[in-house]
């Protein structure tokens, strides 16, 4: 069976397209956003999310994904920002910032190349 016989009869799955995939990634890297705009990294992935969910079975599950990661880290800022009170938040603010920089990239990534990503520690609120 020839590749094209094979692309037509459906013998292999197909994955998000290529524009699917750049859509995903700008899911997960609008949350870069709130480096700039207060709450960004929240008002990014849910615009784009909202925007694009019904056009893309992958757009919308890596929207809820970078959504869900960016309201988790928002909450653990903010135990972050409350526990600068007794000084631990002076070490475990600038990890936080680390972890989420690098994981939003790796996301990104991760999603131009049709991955489905799932993001760790994440609280999945949206379903």
């Amino acid at each position: 069976m020839t590749e094209n016989e094979q692309s037509q009869s459906g013998a292999e799955p197909q994955g998000p397209s290529k524009e699917e995939c750049s859509q995903a990634m700008g899911c997960h890297l609008l949350s870069l956003i709130g480096l700039v705009i207060p709450f960004g990294s929240l008002i990014g992935p849910l615009v784009m999310w909202l925007v694009k969910k019904d056009e893309s079975s992958f757009v919308d599950d890596q929207g809820k994904e970078a959504v869900n990661f960016n309201i988790t880290m928002l909450i653990a800022f903010f135990v972050a920002f409350l526990l600068m009170f007794v000084a631990i938040g002076a070490v475990l603010m600038p990890v936080l910032f680390i972890f989420w920089v690098v994981m939003v990239i790796i996301a990104g990534l991760k999603a131009n190349d049709g991955v489905a990503y799932r993001y760790p520690f994440t609280l999945r609120l949206i379903k």
